[in-house]
């Protein structure tokens, strides 16, 4: 199989993927044509049916595998697929576990150092709230295990969510052991929960979208809810901590305009919106880098991210690789938002190899562990 994120400028492509997104549109001189958003375990591509009278376009819909056939062109500074034939795949021709973006990282060993913070936790409100959503709510946990941090931006991959959590809860420990005035327990608690409402927010893959509840509330009201619901079931939690508690996660985006209902009023918030921030764009950038390639201008400058805001270059020397890993490379930043992803030695970030439920979580009271 050809891995979107191997494509390159000419190539011809012949193979099965996820149909991720499909739209009808029209041309300023008034041609239709289709919008298509393939999908592998690399990453997506931007794709384009010129021809509707095409055989096969009107005989699959989104989250269809598609049996595809085309040539990839380069459309302001990002590639792009040219369907000449389109089909419904055979379910014999594919493997879903290929077309399934999956952490780098293991995902057992991420929810152990987890819960060793959570165990490290002294407060005893905070501990028992921790341990109530991740230790004892199997159901939730293994939503919360599989599920991605974001539609695209960032963390967009099955385990992205428990990988993010655990980059903010480790720079919040950092916080901690440098600030004495914070809160530790209070701040890790929140680094914990903060983005706890996305596992209600987007739905679990292949669709990885916006449900109502997260189209209506969004993720930060909704982890608020969660939270608040669950203290309430908790003999003799302090109504002054929860209120703390919940600022955190109210106030976790840092401002009005980037969706906190409020901004940070305690020195654990901030230090939170801080861990946040950071996690969140080191990572946007690192897929980005990943998927861009030797870039395409001069010094090997990568073009313009529009979620960093900022044209974007390479470390002279630094391959930005993860060593040991081996298989199909990282399309940029999820898609067309960042820069083109032909390259002379392209970088993995997803792991390729093997069916994703093998980085599975073994974890006791899980019903369909292997």
């Amino acid at each position: 199989m050809r891995y979107i994120g191997q494509f390159t400028e000419g190539c011809h492509v012949a193979d099965v993927y996820l149909c991720k997104h499909k739209q009808s549109a029209m041309t300023r001189n008034g041609k239709e044509y289709v919008n298509v958003t393939l999908q592998d375990k690399s990453g997506t591509v931007d794709s384009k049916i010129w021809d509707v009278s095409s055989p096969g376009i009107m005989d699959f819909d989104a989250l269809d595998y598609v049996a595809v056939e085309g040539e990839v062109i380069t459309y302001n500074g990002n590639l792009q697929l040219n369907i000449r034939r389109i089909r419904r795949a055979d379910e014999r021709e594919y493997k879903p576990e290929d077309y399934l973006p999956v952490s780098s990282k293991n995902l057992k060993s991420m929810y152990q150092e987890i819960k060793t913070l959570i165990d490290s936790i002294s407060e005893p409100h905070l501990k028992k709230l921790c341990e109530s959503y991740y230790v004892d709510d199997k159901t939730f946990l293994r939503n919360f295990c599989y599920h991605s941090a974001a539609k695209s931006v960032h963390h967009g991959f099955v385990g992205g969510l428990m990988e993010h959590t655990l980059g903010v809860m480790k720079l919040c420990e950092y916080f901690s052991s440098q600030y004495p005035l914070i809160n530790r327990d209070l701040l890790l608690t929140a680094a914990l929960f903060h983005d706890i409402g996305k596992t209600v927010e987007l739905s679990d893959f292949p669709e990885n979208d916006y449900t109502d509840a997260g189209q209506l509330l969004g993720h930060i009201v909704i982890g608020a809810q969660m939270v608040h619901d669950r203290i309430r079931e908790i003999d003799g939690f302090p109504e002054k901590l929860g209120r703390e508690l919940e600022h955190c996660i109210l106030a976790h985006h840092g401002e009005l305009e980037y969706g906190s209902p409020k901004k940070p009023a305690l020195l654990e918030a901030l230090a939170l919106n801080l861990a946040d921030n950071a996690d969140a764009k080191l990572e946007t950038m690192t897929e980005a880098l990943n998927g861009g390639g030797a870039g395409t201008g001069q010094e090997g400058w990568l073009g313009f991210n529009r979620f960093l805001d900022s044209n974007i270059r390479r470390t002279t020397g630094n391959e930005y690789a993860p060593k040991g890993q081996q298989g199909a490379p990282d399309a940029a930043a999820q898609g067309k938002d960042s820069t083109p992803k032909n390259s002379q030695k392209p970088a993995p970030r997803r792991r390729p190899e093997g069916d994703h439920f093998g980085n599975r979580i073994v974890i006791p009271g899980f019903e369909g562990n292997s």
